[in-house]
């Protein structure tokens, strides 16, 4: 029983992942509601689990690595929204984080002109929901579930 779950489970990060980013660029791109950059941050666990589940599958031996490192990048990634979910209600001032540009380096006039033009998020700012709840809030959700589950997994691993 223990491998099944460690399958589905496996299988179930993997798609979950897939359609936390696909859905994460939908909204950006189709909806047209920009992320602040601590959306784009929890962005990367998800990716990060893709790889290390593509990488899974080729070296085998090393699942058991693999799933605790998915236990520390989802309890990151957990923390990480905790923290942005902070932010938005006001508990939490914003960090550096939520007020570095893109291209921070900026050298001429013309760039700094056409930084201050543009719109820029911020973290605090909630500008799509689902029923109610910011992606915050559902990232928060998805990345401690994964979490538990693959602790889980890892904790049961050598009773099999």
């Amino acid at each position: 029983m223990v491998d099944i779950n460690k399958t589905l489970t496996i299988k179930l990060t993997f798609i979950i992942s897939i359609l936390a980013l696909a859905a994460a660029f939908f909204i950006e791109h189709a909806l047209g509601h920009q992320p602040c950059n601590l959306c784009i941050l929890e962005r990367i666990p998800y990716l990060m689990a893709i790889i290390i589940i593509v990488l899974n599958y080729k070296y085998i031996h090393l699942e058991k690595y693999f799933i605790l490192l998915l236990i520390l990048i989802f309890l990151a990634a957990t923390i990480l929204s905790l923290y942005h979910l902070g932010i938005e209600q006001g508990f939490i001032e914003e960090s550096l984080v939520c007020d570095l540009k893109k291209g921070s380096d900026l050298v001429t006039k013309e760039d700094i002109l056409k930084q201050l033009q543009e719109k820029n998020i911020s973290c605090k700012d909630v500008t799509f929901k689902i029923m109610g709840l910011s992606l915050t809030s559902y990232n928060i959700l998805i990345s401690l579930l994964i979490t538990i589950s693959s602790a889980r997994i890892y904790l049961n691993y050598d009773k099999n």
